[in-house]
C-alpha cells in the first residue's frame, strides 16, 4: 500500500468522524416549543400565585427557569415582531399595533403593519439551520403574500393575520373585518365545524410535528393561542368549576393575587401593590346583575386559560409518547398584559354584536355564540400586584410570564433579572446554534439585538443586562426605559397622565412612589437614553388628543370611504350626467313648445 493510498484512507476515515461528530451535534440540538398566550397578566398562571388551575404549565416552571422580571411591549403585535426578529419592533416594522396606528404614520419606517424586508424571523435562521419550522395560531404580522409565515421561514404554518377572532366560529371579534381571515401555508381557508381555538391549534401543531418527525432533524414549533384575547370563550367544563369564585370582586382578587406572588418568591414581601387607575368602578356599587355578569366574564376568562393549558397538556403527552420530550426546551410567555377594554361601552357595538349572531347570556356565556371580556378592573387583578394592564407601559400591561424548561435548563429556579422579549429569539439561536448576524444567505439584514438568556438557565450568572445598559420600548404613546433598579414611563390617556415618570421598579414595582421631583439628575440621564433610542430606531411621536381604541375608529371610517370611493365616484359621474341628460331634455322641450307658438295661426 502506497503512502497515497494510507493517506487517503486516513483523510477518509477523518472526514467520516467529523461527520459523524456533526451528525452526533445536529441530534443533540433540542427540538424547541415556543408557546405564546394571549392577553395573559403575570398572575395568571398558578406558578405565579394564581388560583386559575394551570398544572401543566406550573409543571414546567417546577422543571425549569420562573423569569420574575421579565418584559415585552404593551401590544400584541409589536411585541410578536420583536419575539419572531429579536430586534426592536420599530425597526421590525410593527412599532405599533396596524388598527392603532395614525393616518400621517401609515407606511412610514417603523409602521409598516408587516415585517420589514430588512429583518428575518427566526423561524428562517433556524430552517437554514437545519430545523423543521411549524407554526399554528395567531400570527398578526401581515397579510400580503410576501408576510405571511410560510414567506417568513415557517415550512407548514395555520395562522389567524387578525388581531383577534371567534373561537369557536370564522368570525370577527370587532367590526373592522368581515371574517376572521384564516390561511393555512399562504392560502385562505376555512375552520372545521368542531373547531375550538386551543384544542384545534394543538391539533395542527402536533399534525406538522408528526409529518416529518423521523428524519433525524429538530423541529421548531410556534404555537400562538387566541387564549385568552377577546372575545373569551371556553367550553362549559371549564368554566363551570370558577362558578362563584369571582363573586367578591376585583379588589378582593387583587389583593389574592398580591398574596400569590409573594408566596411565590416573585415580589418582596414590602412591595406595595400598584394602584388601580382613576375612574374605573366600584365593585359594591354595581347592581346585582351587574356582578353576576362580571364574575361570570371571569370565570369564563379562568377557563379558557385552564382549557389552553389542558391542550398544551395534550402536546406534551404527545411529545412524551414519541420519546422527544426530553430532548425537547419549551418556551412560555405571554405577549403584554391583560386586557383592559369593554367593547360594549363603545356607541354601536351592542347593536354590533346582536348583527353578527352574539349574546351575553349570562347562563351560557362562553359557549358558542356568546361574547365575554374581563374589563379594566378584573384586568387590574390579572395585572396585580402592578399598575395598569395592556396598552400601557406601566409594569402592569408589559412585565409577564416567561417559563423556560428542558435540555441543560436548571430545575425549579426563579430568576429576578431583567429579560426582554428580543432575548428569547437570541435564546433560541444560541440554543439551535443558528446565525443571529447581520447576514443570511448572502444578504444583509438586521441583527438580533436581544441578550441571550442562556446563562440564567444554567446558573452560570445572575443577571444579562449591566446596571448602565438602557433597554427602551414603545408603542402607541406609551414608553418607558429601564436602565438597572429605575425606570422611567409614560403612559397616555385614558388611563394614563400623559407626564413622565421615574421608579424603583426593584423595591416598588407597583410604581406607587414618583422619584422624578426628588432625583432630577437621574430623570434627566434616562429622558436622556430615551431620546437616543427613540431617534434610532425612528418613533414617532402619536398626535395630540391621540388615544388607541379612537384611532380604531378613524382608521375604520377612512379604510370605508376609500373602499367604496370608486364605487361612490361612479355613481356620482353617473348622477351627475342623468341630471345633466334631464336638464338638457328639459331644455329642448322647453324650446320645442316655444317654437310651436310662434307658428302662424296659432
Amino acid at each position: 500500500m502506497t503512502r497515497c493510498h494510507v493517506a487517503a484512507i486516513a483523510l477518509g476515515l477523518a472526514a467520516a468522524l467529523l461527520a459523524g461528530s456533526a451528525s452526533a451535534a445536529t441530534s443533540r440540538r433540542p427540538n424547541i416549543v415556543l408557546i405564546l398566550a394571549d392577553d395573559v397578566g403575570y398572575t395568571d398562571f398558578g406558578a405565579y400565585g394564581s388560583e386559575i388551575a394551570t398544572p401543566n404549565i406550573d409543571a414546567l416552571a417546577a422543571r425549569g427557569v420562573t423569569f420574575s422580571n421579565f418584559h415585552t411591549s404593551p401590544m400584541c403585535a409589536p411585541s410578536r415582531a420583536m419575539l419572531m426578529t429579536g430586534a426592536d419592533s420599530h425597526e421590525a416594522g410593527v412599532g405599533n399595533l396596524p388598527e392603532f396606528v395614525p393616518l400621517a404614520h401609515r407606511g412610514r419606517p417603523g409602521y409598516l403593519g408587516e415585517l420589514d424586508d430588512g429583518v428575518v424571523t427566526i423561524a428562517s435562521r433556524l430552517q437554514a439551520a437545519g430545523y423543521h419550522t411549524y407554526m399554528a395560531g395567531k400570527w398578526h404580522l401581515g397579510i400580503t403574500k410576501e408576510s405571511l409565515p410560510n414567506r417568513r421561514g415557517f415550512e407548514r404554518s395555520f395562522a389567524l393575520e387578525a388581531s383577534g377572532a371567534d373561537n369557536w366560529e370564522r368570525k370577527p371579534y370587532l367590526p373592522i373585518y368581515d371574517e376572521a381571515p384564516w390561511f393555512e401555508d399562504g392560502e385562505r381557508t376555512d375552520l372545521p365545524e368542531d373547531f375550538y381555538s386551543s384544542e384545534f391549534l394543538v391539533d395542527k401543531s402536533i399534525e406538522y410535528i408528526d409529518s416529518q418527525r423521523d428524519d433525524g432533524r429538530p423541529f421548531f414549533a410556534y404555537v400562538a393561542f387566541q387564549a385568552i384575547h377577546i372575545p373569551v370563550q371556553a367550553p362549559r367544563e371549564f368554566v363551570r368549576k370558577y362558578d362563584g369564585v369571582y363573586d367578591a370582586g376585583w379588589d378582593v382578587q387583587r389583593a389574592a393575587r398580591h398574596r400569590g406572588a409573594i408566596e411565590h418568591g416573585l415580589i418582596a414581601a414590602a412591595a406595595p401593590i400598584g394602584p388601580m387607575p382613576p375612574g374605573l368602578a366600584d365593585w359594591n356599587a354595581l347592581s346585582a346583575d351587574e356582578k353576576r355578569l362580571r364574575a361570570k366574564s371571569m370565570a369564563v376568562n379562568a377557563g379558557m386559560l385552564e382549557a389552553m393549558d389542558h391542550h398544551l397538556g395534550r402536546l406534551i403527552a404527545h411529545l412524551r409518547a414519541a420519546g422527544v420530550y426530553d430532548d425537547t426546551l419549551f418556551i412560555v410567555l405571554s405577549d403584554n398584559g391583560p386586557e383592559p377594554n369593554a367593547p360594549t361601552t363603545m356607541p354601536g357595538f351592542a347593536r354590533w354584536l346582536s348583527h353578527v349572531g352574539y349574546s351575553q347570556d349570562v347562563e351560557q356565556l362562553g359557549e358558542r355564540g356568546t361574547y365575554a371580556f374581563i374589563g379594566p378592573e378584573f384586568a387590574s387583578a390579572a395585572a396585580a400586584p402592578f399598575a395598569f394592564f395592556k396598552l400601557y407601559a406601566g409594569e402592569g400591561g408589559v412585565r409577564v410570564p416567561l417559563i423556560v424548561a428542558g435540555p441543560d435548563v436548571r430545575a425549579g429556579a426563579t430568576t429576578n433579572a431583567f429579560a426582554y422579549i428580543t432575548d428569547v429569539a437570541a435564546t433560541i439561536l444560541e440554543i439551535a446554534g443558528a446565525a443571529a448576524g447581520a447576514e443570511h444567505e448572502g444578504r444583509p439584514v438586521l441583527p438580533v439585538t436581544g441578550r441571550s438568556l442562556a446563562p440564567l438557565l444554567s446558573g452560570s450568572a445572575a443577571t444579562i443586562y449591566p446596571d448602565d445598559a438602557p433597554v427602551a420600548l414603545e408603542a402607541a404613546g406609551n414608553a418607558a426605559l429601564y436602565k438597572g433598579d429605575l425606570k422611567l414611563v409614560r403612559n397616555l390617556a385614558p388611563h394614563g397622565d400623559g407626564a413622565w415618570h421615574l421608579y424603583d421598579v426593584a423595591a416598588d414595582p407597583g410604581e406607587t412612589r414618583d422619584l422624578a421631583p426628588s432625583h432630577p439628575q437621574e430623570f434627566g440621564e434616562l429622558m436622556t437614553d430615551y431620546r437616543a433610542y427613540a431617534r434610532r430606531v425612528g418613533v414617532l411621536e402619536v398626535p395630540d388628543g391621540y388615544e388607541p381604541m379612537k384611532q380604531i375608529g378613524i382608521n375604520w371610517l377612512h379604510d370605508l370611504a376609500l373602499r367604496w370611493a370608486p364605487s361612490a365616484i361612479a355613481a356620482t359621474i353617473v348622477f351627475i350626467g342623468a341630471i345633466g341628460w334631464l336638464v338638457r331634455r328639459a331644455r329642448r322641450r322647453r324650446r320645442g313648445v316655444r317654437s310651436a307658438g310662434d307658428q302662424p295661426g296659432q
